[in-house]
């Protein structure tokens, strides 16, 4: 019978790999600047300082860009409510609190330079976005609600999540700079993209290892967050709209979700190949194959509803012309 650990144990035991992994970070993590990032020539005062408020033909995005923006600087501006959690399952002492304050330094340069590069080229509605700021952030977010919903949570869950999340994030900055139609704003968000891969790397690498520490423990942690998987900033205003739009444009949609988040992380932890599991852990894998197969059904329904309303769209564009 397989020993359960405690979530004091889990951190006791992850602690070396955790030192590992902030060490290996620190030396391959390039170092950048948001500044050099935002073209300031570009800038001009508001009205409050004798110059123009922002009206929307000074903005140079299409509207899909400027979801895709809005909706990404949200999601990294929760950051205070994301380090508590992270605080509180991981603790800040040694190399777990070393990593969650530089992990918190790192995230944080994210939201810097969106929010500078789209007030400076007056991409969105700098009022408006505030204002959403203030109400997503006041509402805040909570990591142990998010998970308790599908599990008890601990750092093996968060680890499991963050995983999968960092390397959401990814795709929807990279997908986003591509559509966007400016060279800077695309190179600003692969530099973002690389961040959110290199944490993805060392959530990824501390799951790994608490998979061999306890095989059933992690197989079900990994399960629960697969299976019930949502993104942080489900919270903010318009969320479910822009998701919406997001998807239908192909910046972040289910395709991507199963075949660039899910399936790299399952196949990195060996789920469906490892020998080192229990009768338990082999029913609840056998569930999650399950889950997965359903997934990529939904997967082909949304693909067709999209072909169908963008293929409308187009017909009715071309009726107007």
């Amino acid at each position: 019978m397989q020993r359960h650990l405690t979530d004091a144990e889990f951190l006791a035991e992850l602690e070396p790999i955790a030192e590992e992994g902030l060490n290996h970070h620190l030396r391959v993590a390039k170092e950048w600047h948001p500044h050099d990032y935002v073209p300031w020539d570009l800038g001009r005062n508001f009205a409050a300082l004798g110059g123009e408020d922002w009206a929307p033909e000074q903005s140079g995005l299409s509207e899909v860009a400027k979801v895709a923006m809005i909706t990404n600087l949200l999601t990294e501006d929760n950051l205070p409510s994301y380090h508590r959690g992270a605080a509180n399952h991981f603790s800040l002492d040694g190399a777990w609190g070393h990593w969650v304050n530089q992990w918190t330094a790192e995230e944080n340069r994210h939201g810097i330079v969106i929010r500078d590069y789209l007030v400076v080229t007056r991409g969105v509605d700098p009022v408006a976005l505030e204002r959403m700021r203030m109400e997503h952030m006041a509402n805040g977010y909570d990591p142990d609600e998010e998970e308790r919903e599908i599990h008890e949570p601990g750092p093996l869950m968060i680890s499991a999540y963050a995983t999968l999340q960092e390397l959401a994030t990814r795709v929807s900055h990279r997908n986003t700079g591509r559509i966007c139609d400016d060279p800077l704003a695309e190179s600003m968000l692969q530099r973002v993209a690389t961040d959110e891969n290199l944490h993805m790397v060392f959530y990824r690498n501390m799951f790994s290892a608490g998979f061999d520490l306890a095989p059933d423990q992690a197989m079900e942690a990994a399960c629960a967050i697969i299976e019930g998987f949502r993104m942080p900033g489900r919270g903010m205003p318009n969320w479910r709209r822009n998701s919406v739009i997001m998807a239908k444009h192909g910046i972040y949609d289910l395709r991507q979700h199963l075949e660039d988040v899910v399936m790299p992380n399952v196949k990195k932890w060996r789920i469906f190949e490892r020998n080192d599991v229990s009768a338990v852990g082999e029913k609840r894998r056998e569930q999650l194959a399950t889950f997965l197969e359903d997934l990529e059904k939904q997967v082909l329904r949304f693909e067709e509803q999209r072909d169908r309303m963008l293929a409308r769209e187009a017909a009715k564009a071309e009726r107007s012309a």
